[in-house]
């Protein structure tokens, strides 16, 4: 498997939500959300988006992904979008998953906003890596064709009753996610310093692969180096600079962070999680998330059972 696919296989999307938006003459709205993904696919027509460090136009045929959505405001062209009215407030006149944004004019812009939530820790360290507005994909590359028609089939399945409907429109905006995030990656120059460039390096790859697909495991710099097909001062080097942090320090925050999810689940023991996570003993395992969390494994667990009781 490749270290994308692996990177990805704890980080589950939920609770995904898709309006088509309708912008007719000097239409604008503001939107704010916390740990959401948005994504608009623009049918038609063109606007602007506006995350406060970044503005983007978005045209037809254009894939866009706000990764950590915290608050923005999208707007028609030769509009400054000053006079934007809260999204939400729109959404209560929706019918059908369709909203008709009036402005003073004709029809210009057909989008569809899709939100959804994520698992904040799981996804932290590949939100901290990507920008304000990933980079738009067009029509010419070819993959808009097979986006439109995940859109048709997420359509039909939003606008039916059938077992396993939530399951399936998740996994559709997780394919979105996967989508731009494998393109962004493709197109990462050689000098940058974001460490998902390792995604592309023909032998970290098989190290930080072998490390999510088996973090129980007895890893040492050696092991990691052998997997990856290297010395073990250059894999540890190569490793460092590309990533940021030694080896076994990006499988502790790994390990800890997936930890943290199995809490969460509720469904192991914490001995179990503590075996899950490749901790020899229940003790070690309690000191090591003590000092990244503040607080046992246990206490932790107990505090997120009482936030969803609440």
């Amino acid at each position: 498997m490749d270290a994308l696919s692996v990177l990805l296989q704890n980080v589950h999307l939920f609770e995904t939500k898709y309006y088509r938006l309708n912008g007719n003459g000097n239409w604008s709205y503001s939107i704010t959300r916390k740990d959401t993904l948005l994504f608009y696919l623009v049918m038609s027509g063109s606007f602007c988006i506006d995350v406060g460090n970044g503005l983007r136009q978005a045209h037809a045929g254009d894939i866009i992904m706000i990764p950590n959505a915290y608050q923005h405001v999208s707007y028609a062209l030769n509009h400054n979008g000053n006079d934007a009215k809260p999204l939400d407030e729109m959404l209560t006149h929706c019918k059908e998953h369709t909203l008709e944004i009036d402005g003073d004019g004709e029809p210009n812009s057909s989008l569809i906003l899709i939100e959804c939530k994520y698992d904040k820790e799981m996804i932290r360290p590949l939100l901290s890596m990507l920008p304000s507005i990933l980079p738009e994909l067009n029509d010419k590359s070819g993959r808009f064709e097979v986006i439109d028609v995940e859109i048709k089939l997420l359509t039909l399945e939003a606008e039916s009753e059938r077992m396993g409907k939530t399951a399936i429109i998740n996994h559709w905006a997780s394919i979105m996610m996967i989508e731009c995030l494998r393109v962004y990656i493709e197109k990462l120059p050689e000098a940058t310093e974001n460490w998902l460039k390792a995604m592309k390096d023909p032998f970290l790859t098989k190290a930080l692969a072998a490390m999510h697909e088996a973090p129980s495991q007895n890893w040492t710099i050696h092991r990691l180096a052998e997997t990856a097909g290297m010395s073990r001062s250059s894999f540890a080097q190569r490793f460092k600079d590309t990533v940021g942090v030694p080896p076994l320090t990006y499988l502790i925050d790994y390990r800890l962070r997936l930890a943290a999810r199995y809490l969460r689940l509720q469904q192991n023991s914490i001995s179990r999680i503590s075996e899950l996570v490749g901790y020899a003993s229940d003790s070690t395992f309690s000191q090591a998330f003590k000092r990244v969390y503040g607080v046992s494994p246990k206490a932790y667990r107990q505090q997120y059972r009482q936030q969803n009781i609440a």
